[in-house]
């Protein structure tokens, strides 16, 4: 996994192109990206700290606003595909793939089964 670079790493990097070194001569001489110097200036300038930014996080489901419609909408219809419903999303203004659909189903423990209408899922 990827990590911020050290404190120390990065004074250093600021020093050096606040004393006039270009970001690419900078990245040279500290074994960094040339993208690396002019994202941490870039964020030096605009904070005034030189401290790294999140690293991951949880992100909100895409489709969590549209849950309570798609539940509905597969209680209507038990036998409805989940492109079908991707379809049906895009139509309503939201653009996702099927498999965001198929993940959200998953997450609320709906199976597919092609001999069967939809079922929670549970032991067999």
């Amino acid at each position: 996994m990827v990590k911020p670079l050290s404190f120390d790493l990065r004074t250093r990097i600021k020093a050096a192109v606040e004393g006039g070194m270009s970001c690419r001569a900078a990245a040279r001489r500290f074994g960094v990206s040339p993208s690396t110097v002019v994202k941490l200036m870039k964020r030096y300038r605009a904070t005034g700290s030189l401290e790294p930014g999140q690293i991951g996080g949880h992100r909100k489901p895409i489709l969590e606003n549209e849950r309570a419609w798609i539940l509905a909408r597969i209680a209507e219809q038990p036998d409805i595909t989940v492109r079908a419903l991707a379809d049906e999303l895009a139509a309503r203004g939201t653009i996702v793939s099927h498999v965001s659909v198929w993940n959200l189903l998953k997450r609320e423990g709906l199976s597919f089964k092609k001999n069967r209408a939809r079922q929670r899922a549970g032991p067999t």
